[in-house]
Formats: C-alpha cells, structure tokens, sequence
C-alpha cells in the first residue's frame, strides 16, 4: 500500500496533486508546526501582466501548528479571491465549466485554515478524477518526531510503500522506514508545457491555472492520464466529500521543480 504524507497547501500546483494520485492513501500532515512564507496559505495564478500570488490573510500565534492556524475572517477575502479568478480566468478556455468547482471552493471561509485548505484541496482532487482516501495526521493520534513520526504513520497505515518530494532528501532518514520494511520512493518533477495566458511560462502555478486552461485533459499533464469521467466534479448528494478520521503564449520548456516545492 502507497501512502503519501504531506502538509495542507493553498489550491496547490501539479506536483501536489501528482502525490495525491501516487497514494492509496494522503495524509494531510496538519499537526506540525506552521511555516511562514511557505505554501499553506498561498499560491500563484496566471494573469496578463503575469503570476500573482493569492494570500489567504492568517491569524497566527508563535509556534502555532497548522491546524490550529486561524483565517483572518475580518477580510472578505474568499469572496475577492473568488473575483479575482472570475477576471482573469473568465475567457480561459474552460472557466464556464469549472466556474461551479470554484464556487464550491469559495462558498464559504473557514474560522481555521486547514479547514479550508484541505476541504478545497479535496475538491480539487475530485475534479481531477482522483477517488484517493484522505486522512488528516491530527486524528490518528500518533506522537513523535520528525523521520521517526513519519514512518509510525506509514506503519499504522500498513503502508509498504512511503512517497514524498525530492527535497525530503535534505533531511529524511530512509534507514528508519528501511528498519520498518518500508520503500521510500522520492517524486520527479518533470512535467510538459500547456498554453498559459501569461506573458511568460510558468510551470508552477496552482493547478486552477491548468484546469483553466486544459480542462479534463489536466491529467495528462501531470501524470498522463486519459481524459476525465463525465462526472469527475459533481455536487451531488451521493458524492459529497467526506475527510475520513478528519493571447495564449506559445509553449516552451518542460515544467520542473521550483525551489521550495514540496
């Protein structure tokens, strides 16, 4: 069994998603200590003058963990993340068909940011075609620290297989899960170029951008997959999202690893 554990990021780009689509099971690792200035709370999209970060406003205290990381709710600022995407995405080639996803997403801002980030990131992977199961690190009540906390995870999970970003290199002992009967296996970013409206390419923006732009083809642009099911977003009843336990430019170039992507 495959599993991935990694921290909850803002409408992420392919490289996240790809994890997701790699795992038999995703843990969103929600109970370690929040980073400033990382990817938790914001991401880039495309617009004519080129990328612009979208920041979700936080409320946080010294050494806060991710999950207890509260939303600014004094800004309205899922309704004018929202706007932003309508204005720069409503001449995409498929803004009409994932307008609904992005309503969803924005529906509503959550009094924590997790909350947010994981139920969009959800959503996201829907849309996506992904039927991944979810799990949150803060509902399986599994202490320790660092190299040592991941592989107790994998291990309750009855994983034989862990999955993570080239840069867990820096600082991952493989010789624990090795211990633990374990395979560690480090992702590869190298994806192809898709049309952007930007002046510029840029292979690391938020997945929203290739959905904008590619549609049900997204998948083939980031693991190659064939094109999506009919219904791989729906609103539905019977597919509501449970969280178990918890110009276009001319293309050029291949899409590789920004530098701090996870």
């Amino acid at each position: 069994m495959k599993c991935v554990i990694l921290q909850p990021s803002y409408i992420p780009w392919r490289g996240f998603f790809h994890q997701i689509q790699k795992a038999d099971v995703f843990v969103f690792y929600d109970d370690v200590q929040y980073d400033k200035g990382g990817w938790r709370n914001r991401n880039r999209i495309m617009t004519p003058a080129g990328a612009q970060w979208l920041t979700i406003p936080v409320q946080v205290e010294f050494g806060a963990l991710i999950n207890q990381v509260r939303t600014d709710r004094r800004k309205p600022w899922a309704r004018h993340h929202r706007q932003t995407l309508h204005c720069h995405y409503r001449r995409a080639p498929y803004y009409r068909e994932y307008a609904p996803l992005l309503d969803e997403i924005y529906r509503q801002e959550e009094e924590f940011l997790a909350e947010f980030t994981i139920r969009s990131t959800i959503l996201l992977a829907r849309a996506l075609g992904l039927r991944t199961r979810f799990l949150r690190s803060s509902a399986m009540n599994i202490e320790g620290s660092r190299t040592g906390r991941l592989v107790s995870i994998a291990q309750a999970l009855g994983a034989d297989l862990y999955i993570t970003g080239p840069s867990a290199k820096d600082y991952l002992e493989t010789d624990l899960f090795t211990a633990a009967g374990i395979r560690v296996e480090f992702m590869t970013y190298d994806y192809p170029a898709y049309p952007q409206c930007g002046p510029e390419y840029d292979p690391n923006l938020s997945t929203i951008d290739l959905l904008m732009m590619t549609g049900r083809t997204a998948g083939d642009y980031i693991w190659g997959a064939p094109e999506l099911e009919e219904d791989s977003f729906t609103t539905s009843q019977e597919n509501k999202l449970t969280l178990e336990g918890l110009p276009v430019m001319a293309m050029s170039g291949s899409g590789r690893e920004e530098t701090g992507r996870e």
